[in-house]
């Protein structure tokens, strides 16, 4: 059986960055980008390996500002 694959987009905008998402990921992909800074003021949250997302959607559930969506293929 495949695994499932997952696509996590943020409204990056948005972002807060506190950190729930990166708590609750069961694959670690998601983080904070210290490299950057959005128009809030605050390091948004990114996935560098997308490949390895499973499409479980724990992000977007803990989200407190609702701007994470996971579409699964």
């Amino acid at each position: 059986m495949a695994k499932a694959k997952g696509k996590v987009t943020f409204d990056e905008a948005r972002c807060k960055g506190c950190g729930l998402c990166v708590t609750v990921c069961p694959v670690g992909i998601i983080k904070l980008d210290t490299s950057r800074i959005n128009v809030k003021g605050y390091h948004p949250a990114t996935v560098d390996e997308m490949d390895k997302c499973i499409g479980c959607a724990n992000c977007a559930t803990m989200c407190p500002d609702v701007i994470i969506s996971v579409e699964r293929e």
